[in-house]
């Protein structure tokens, strides 16, 4: 069994990192672990802000740590909200106000200008250095109003390309064959088999 630590409190991003690694491996996250500190996302790219979060977890933990760092491009808003995607809103928004925000900003914006993507980089760390890292992206469009219940962030506004549905109206399971995150997770699953 490959134990792996997700350095997140986001309990969605745990469920679906154990949905998409499988069976054969145990993802725990931090929701156990207040005392840790909230890493300050600073670096400038997903990539950059998901070395930051794995590195600095796996100073604490003995085991194998990954950290996420992802969000949305809008190509009609200069690529935001970008790697400022979870407090595009505020600090600690809801998913209604960040996904209200989002929308307001392309109010005026053609139909034709929606074109959109959901970037995802992951980092994977030990003993305070990077070991490795994974990346993924899906595009897509920005739909007029929110569309489904699933999901969670702006996913009910994100309709990938080549389909009629959002992430929000998708099933976890028909998400997790395509989402960016997936398609990180599993290059992480298979980088984890190989070498780990």
């Amino acid at each position: 069994m490959h134990q792996l630590l997700l350095a997140s409190r986001n309990t969605h991003k745990t469920r679906e990192f154990a949905e998409i690694l499988g069976g054969g491996f145990e993802v725990r996250d931090l929701a156990n672990a207040a005392e840790l500190p909230v890493v300050e996302e600073t670096g400038l790219t997903f990539e950059a802000n998901a070395i930051l979060k794995a590195v600095e977890a796996s100073k604490h933990f003995q085991r194998l740590v990954v950290a996420d760092d992802s969000g949305l491009e809008v190509d009609a808003l200069g690529r935001a909200p970008g790697i400022y995607s979870a407090r595009y809103a505020g600090e600690h928004p809801t998913d209604a106000a960040k996904v209200a925000k989002l929308l307001g900003e392309l109010v005026e914006c053609d139909p034709g200008r929606r074109s959109a993507r959901f970037r995802c980089s992951l980092a994977l760390a030990q003993a305070g250095k990077v070991l490795e890292t994974f990346d993924g992206v899906i595009e897509g469009t920005i739909v007029d109003a929110p569309r489904g219940r699933g999901g969670f962030g702006y996913d009910p506004v994100f309709q990938p390309r080549g389909f009629d549905q959002t992430f929000g109206e998708l099933s976890p399971a028909e998400k997790n064959q395509i989402s960016h995150r997936a398609q990180a997770i599993r290059a992480l699953r298979s980088a984890l088999l190989a070498k780990f």
